[in-house]
């Protein structure tokens, strides 16, 4: 169980830091269908035995109706409609609505930093690359945006690094750092509107 929250987890944290072009709708078979694959993807994560690579595909749509049915808990609190799109040749982009009161009152502001200003659930888009080898993960940001407006990397950062702490580490994801893929996961090829995930 705790795998399959790690998965979901680099989820939710890139969607809520990763630009979605056009909002499909969502059914609760695709839900179901996405459900299906992490179940499968965690329990070959465990196998112990030597076995072949697999592939499982894993679209938009099933992605994002399992956020909106059935993620449930595992959404951080504050973090509402996040989605997620596979825009080919591995880059990512991701929307969500933020609670940005909490972030902003988790400290003293001064006046010279945007953060104090800004209030409310305000929709929060992203784009950047996300390569993979190895078991090893990295994103790299290309552009982040609050209501339509472009942010620094740093604002980015100081939502990601809130949203996506843990008892386990306090200080949340540096977006900068790599990162180890769950579930035995060695690459992940992102394609238009659907990620290849290969253990």
């Amino acid at each position: 169980m705790r795998t399959r929250s790690r998965v979901l987890a680099a989820a939710v944290a890139l969607a809520a830091s990763a630009s979605l072009s056009a909002q499909s709708t969502y059914t609760k078979q695709d839900a179901a269908r996405f459900q299906t694959k992490l179940a499968q993807i965690v329990q070959q994560g465990t196998a112990r035995s030597a076995r072949a690579p697999r592939a499982t595909q894993v679209t938009d749509a099933e992605l994002n109706a399992y956020l909106k049915y059935s993620a449930g808990s595992q959404v951080p609190v504050g973090i509402v409609d996040p989605q997620l799109n596979a825009l080919g040749n591995g880059r990512v982009g991701g929307r969500a609505l933020v609670d940005l009161d909490a972030v902003r009152t988790q400290k003293k502001r001064g006046w010279t930093d945007p953060m104090g200003y800004l209030t409310g659930r305000l929709p929060i888009t992203a784009t950047g690359t996300l390569s993979t080898q190895h078991g090893i993960g990295r994103f790299q940001l290309e552009s982040a945006e609050i209501s339509g407006v472009t942010i620094p990397k740093t604002l980015l950062q100081e939502l990601l690094s809130y949203y996506s702490k843990t008892r386990e580490n306090p200080a949340g994801i540096n977006m900068d750092d790599p990162f180890e893929l769950p579930a035995g996961i060695k690459e992940i090829k992102v394609g238009k509107g659907a990620a290849t995930i290969v253990q």
